[in-house]
């Protein structure tokens, strides 16, 4: 089981590691800071021993690394990972503020179905069942995501079943949500939230999200 050391602290930009197996051009390592595409959230980018991580997947309880050929690794030998802190922050960022964007709508339109999301660097997408212009809510959300990020209230993470590595986020007074991905410390460290309407079809209504 590769010990997920970003979960212990997302903050980690390098981490000395060791090789745990490996499979012609896929390897696996003992502890990682390397977040793997997961629950919408794109993997993370950077370079395992000084090598390129071309792809990351979980597999299991491990997370699995694909180098280029010819990587000369082997189970053992000592690696150290470091991640594009700046694209990590983006993530993280954009991540919470999808997060929260979901809680919001979610009290503001009672069972309306999460059809989709996806977290990229660049911006933050949620999809939805819903039959009108999903808008007009911008005028309540708005200020609502403005008034938490100015309140810079603490957010914890921490597991709710550590044998099974289930994890959950909390903000008091907004909700306890089961998440597994990597968390900011403070409401404050979103920033400025900008909410777009995309719709992608009959009875379909996508927010975009984006953060200064």
């Amino acid at each position: 089981m590769t010990v997920k050391a970003f979960w212990q602290d997302p903050y980690c930009t390098g981490l000395d590691t060791r090789v745990a197996t490996v499979n012609g051009n896929e390897v696996t390592v003992e502890a990682t800071i390397f977040y793997a595409e997961s629950g919408g959230q794109e993997s993370d980018s950077g370079t395992l021993a000084g090598l390129p991580v071309l792809a990351a997947r979980k597999a299991g309880r491990d997370i699995v690394y694909t180098l280029a050929d010819g990587h000369g690794l082997n189970a053992g030998d000592p690696a150290r990972i470091e991640i594009d802190w700046d694209r990590r922050y983006r993530l993280m960022r954009l991540h919470f503020a999808a997060e929260i964007v979901l809680e919001l709508v979610s009290a503001r339109v009672p069972g309306i179905g999460k059809i989709g999301a996806h977290i990229a660097a660049d911006k933050a997408r949620i999809d939805f069942l819903h039959d009108s212009n999903i808008s007009v809510l911008f005028a309540a959300l708005e200020p609502a995501l403005a008034s938490l990020v100015a309140a810079d209230q603490p957010i914890v993470s921490a597991f709710s079943d550590e044998a099974a590595e289930r994890r959950y986020w909390e903000i008091a007074g907004v909700g306890r949500v089961p998440c597994g991905g990597t968390h900011l410390r403070r409401t404050g460290e979103i920033g400025r939230i900008t909410l777009k309407r995309k719709n992608v079809g009959k009875g379909k209504e996508r927010i975009e999200i984006f953060v200064d």
